[in-house]
């Protein structure tokens, strides 16, 4: 019996194309994209198709059929293609991008039907973003591997393949979550046994960014020591450093990572630096949001300290100065290095305006060297080089100028890494760019004319000839014009014809007419138009391509000769960027304290804090740009070494007075000062803290079914676990979630805790009046009050912070500012009267604990009869039948 025929067998037959693309897509893995080159568009097929529309929002469409379905295709152009990939990095995918390796010319030399040779790349994720279009100039964009031995412990690497920064630091289990959220990586490599851990996941700050699991065998301590050794060429890393296990771990896995996405090149970094992680300020997540450093709540960079204080002028200093305030020093000796720098430049003024002025000429250094050592780099990257390395020279002439200036070490430092003076073949590539490159090059080089006349003579008679050529043809137009009597006649090009003679058909049997001896030969009739060519256009059109591709040829190869001789300078600009982004931050923050009336802190070893007219800078900042009244500044007094002053202080007052922003803009003078910084105040004394704790405002976690009161239990456990004499805590309204009581009782231990068993530098706000009766047994505690008004039937608030507790609420005031409707808030009045009256005669009808209202000390009651009847008694000398009767008589007196 015969086989039956396939009649779909044709539908079932897989192209040569289809072939190569299933190919490199089970080589580029089901989790990433395809973008697969076909001509001029990156074209997507089947699942990546239908992702990519629905998350671009681009049509889906269908080409061909595979194994008798459809395939679905969409494509983006490749010359807009980095808006596409931006779009879809940000929301969580990974792309692949597969160029064509050959010409379809090359590929036909295999055979007609030869597909061109296709290969991935590129990886593109969210952390190893280079291009100029896809990241923030004033931002990071890092990416983080985390490590944990066999002996539990654990270890980061992180790197910005952008810039060339790459760190490892051994981390403690219980600093971790704080170290991931200083970093904020854009995506995270960690080992699968780590990631399928759902106690350890839950503990990280995950919030944006992209999870990336490997296999455990990628973080083989071997492996990785192998990998950095034959990375950065060395025998051995002790001249790196002194590196743990763990390090080692971490950082070789994020390199194995970083050249698995850049498909095996190797991946630019500057050799690993080692950071301990007790160098910096612990600040966790929760304190982080609450603080509001670089983002506000609502993930915004407006309203956040950052943007406030920032104003820096390039954005490697934007990103340096963002670097600082996420991980303020604990070291006070470095802490003061740059806080003299600093002042050096808030009290030189001139000085300051001329640095500024140099800075905004410069361009990022630091990804513009990174992006040539990768091969993405254009002439643009080149002259941003040149031009820094120039400036750089020019600021260290600016301080020629003064040779009396008391410069810091810092700033001296930094003019050292600048000048090139000693640094003669550096100082010969800056000036040969200079000379090399045109003031305005394009950004690819592939574009061409970007080098200046005189550098190369052969290329200026390339270009010669190409324009000379050029202004021939618009003769020639002139010409054939005239010669043919056609005055719209025009000499036009194409990459098919070449150079030809256009006229329109109402004109092209006047052309055709000059008969045998006519110069023009028919080429091609269109609808709108007939195009002729001549025998000397013809030749000078190969005369004007060959000078045009030659001359490109030319360019492109002086371009690869410049990229050589960068990235073989590429450790020496690295560092020239990282001293213009220091020079950057030192006076923006002077320039910030000039603005702003901010003080050097005196910062030391102590356990003080004393802060007099300390103002908030974001909502000093927010105050000014509103035209309203100024800030009320207000003084704080703390310190955890003297038994005189107090270390914990209780803040009541009512709501609206102001109670958070007096606890968060005390916290914000630790992070200011240690990162650095001036603070906006009178006059500061700040001992160093070791970390800082914020519980402040309310939230919940749904997704981890933790309600806004076990959230703030949370926080607040982690606090008192992890507060030392060294560390500054703000707590506002401890207890609140929950019923009176239990709040009350929570807020009491808490404060106790803090006090006696942390001995913290600490600020509790609060609203139980009871805990100030606490506060006043406590030797190292004091009670402050935000002061508030009643004026006319209204409530004035007056911001300022002074020594004793409040003595009322005024909630239902601040209820009627909200906009409570007036009965409402007659009937709340009526109630609060009642209530205040009802615990007066010591009658709480409620059974409610009395907040904001002092408590009276209860009335010495009028002795009764019987009291005064026994009182009076001397029981030695009763005998039994008058204590008999003492009784029947006692018992008549109570009736």
């Amino acid at each position: 019996m015969n086989a039956p025929v396939n009649t779909d067998k044709k539908a079932h037959k897989v192209t040569p194309m289809m072939a190569q693309f299933l190919g490199i897509k089970a080589e580029a893995g089901p989790d990433v994209l395809l973008f697969y080159r076909m001509g001029d568009f990156y074209e997507l097929f089947f699942e990546d198709a239908v992702k990519a529309a629905e998350a671009l929002d681009i049509a889906l469409t269908k080409r061909g059929k595979h194994k008798g379905e459809d395939i679905a295709m969409c494509g983006v152009p490749v010359h807009s293609s980095e808006t596409y990939l931006q779009r879809l990095i940000k929301k969580g995918f990974r792309v692949a991008v597969c160029e064509q390796t050959e010409s379809p010319a090359e590929a036909k030399k295999r055979g007609y039907k030869s597909v061109v040779n296709r290969a991935i790349v590129r990886v593109v994720t969210p952390g190893t973003l280079t291009e100029d279009t896809l990241l923030d100039a004033r931002g990071r964009n890092l990416i983080l591997a985390i490590s944990k031995t066999l002996a539990g412990d654990y270890a980061l690497a992180w790197a910005d393949i952008s810039d060339g920064l790459f760190h490892v630091c051994d981390v403690p289990e219980t600093r971790l979550a704080s170290e991931v959220s200083a970093l904020s990586p854009r995506e995270i490599v960690l080992p699968e046994s780590l990631y399928q851990l759902p106690e350890f996941m839950a503990g990280l700050p995950l919030s944006g960014t992209a999870l990336t699991p490997q296999p455990s065998t990628k973080f083989d301590v071997r492996s990785g020591e192998r990998r950095l050794k034959d990375r950065f060429d060395v025998k051995s890393l002790d001249g790196f450093g002194h590196f743990s296990k763990a390090e080692i771990s971490a950082a070789g896995a994020l390199l194995d990572y970083l050249e698995l996405t850049q498909a095996g090149n190797p991946v630019q970094l500057s050799p690993p630096q080692r950071r301990v992680a007790s160098g910096f300020m612990a600040i966790d997540p929760a304190t982080r949001m609450s603080l509001e450093i670089d983002r506000t709540q609502k993930g915004k960079k407006a309203g956040s300290l950052l943007s406030v204080i920032d104003k820096t002028v390039t954005g490697p200093g934007a990103r340096l100065l963002s670097d600082r305030l996420a991980r303020p020093l604990v070291d006070v000796i470095e802490i003061n290095r740059r806080l003299e720098a600093v002042s050096f430049f808030e009290t030189e003024t001139e000085l300051r305006s001329q640095l500024r002025r140099h800075l905004k000429e410069i361009g990022d250094m630091a990804r513009a060297i990174s992006r040539i050592a990768l091969g993405r780099g254009g002439p643009r990257d080149l002259s941003t080089l040149g031009r820094g390395l120039k400036q750089g020279e020019q600021l260290c002439a600016v301080f020629a100028r003064s040779p009396d200036l008391d410069i810091p070490r810092n700033v001296s430092l930094a003019l050292k890494q600048l000048s090139l003076s000693d640094k003669g073949d550096l100082a010969s590539f800056a000036s040969d760019i200079s000379k090399a490159f045109l003031p305005d090059v394009p950004m690819m080089a592939r574009d061409g004319n970007f080098i200046a006349a005189g550098w190369r003579a052969d290329l200026d008679e390339l270009k010669k000839l190409r324009d000379d050529s050029r202004r021939i043809v618009a003769g020639l137009q002139a010409e054939y014009s005239k010669a043919a009597d056609v005055p719209t006649l025009k000499i036009k090009h194409n990459n098919v014809l070449g150079y030809f003679v256009e006229v329109t058909p109402k004109h092209a049997d006047t052309v055709l007419s000059q008969g045998a001896e006519s110069q023009f030969i028919h080429r091609q009739t269109l609808g709108s138009c007939v195009r002729f060519t001549t025998t000397e256009l013809a030749e000078l059109d190969a005369k004007i391509s060959g000078a045009g591709d030659k001359a490109l040829a030319l360019e492109l190869e002086i371009f690869a000769e410049f990229a050589v001789r960068a990235s073989a300078f590429s450790e020496a600009i690295r560092a020239a960027a990282s001293a213009l982004a220091q020079l950057d931050v030192q006076t923006g923050l002077g320039e910030w304290a000039a603005q702003y009336q901010a003080v050097r802190p005196l910062v030391d070893d102590s356990l003080a804090f004393d802060i007099k007219g300390g103002r908030h800078p974001v909502v000093e900042a927010a105050l000014k740009k509103a035209g309203d009244a100024g800030f009320t500044a207000n003084d704080c007094s703390l310190d955890a070494s003297l038994k005189s002053a107090p270390r914990l202080t209780l803040i009541t007052g009512p709501n609206m007075a102001g109670k958070s922003t007096y606890l968060r803009q005390n916290a914000l003078m630790f992070i200011l000062a240690q990162a650095g910084s001036f603070v906006p105040a009178e006059s500061a004394h700040i001992g160093a803290a070791d970390s800082l704790f914020s519980r402040v405002g309310a939230s919940d976690d749904l997704s981890q079914g933790r309600s806004t009161f076990m959230i703030e239990m949370i926080e607040t456990a982690a606090i008192l676990n992890q507060a030392t004499e060294r560390t500054f805590v703000i707590l506002d309204e401890i207890g609140r979630g929950t019923a009176t009581f239990d709040g009350l009782s929570i807020a009491w231990a808490a404060a106790e805790h803090l006090h006696a068993v942390n001995k913290s530098r600490a600020l509790f706000a609060t609203h139980y009046h009871e805990l100030t009766d606490l506060i006043e047994n406590l030797d190292g505690a004091s009670n402050a009050s935000l002061r508030a008004k009643e004026w006319d039937g209204d409530l004035v608030f007056l911001h300022d912070v002074r020594p004793g507790a409040a003595d009322k609420s005024y909630g239902v005031q601040v209820a009627k500012l909200a906009g409570l409707p007036p009965a409402a808030v007659a009937r709340a009045r009526e109630v609060l009267n009642k209530l205040e009256a009802d615990h007066d005669g010591q009658k709480d009808s409620l059974g409610a604990l009395p907040l904001f209202t002092a408590a009276s000390a209860p009335s010495k009651a009028k002795p009764s009869e019987v009291e005064l009847a026994i009182k009076a008694l001397n029981a030695d000398e009763l005998s039994p039948r008058a204590a008999l009767d003492l009784i029947y008589d006692l018992k008549a007196k109570l009736t």
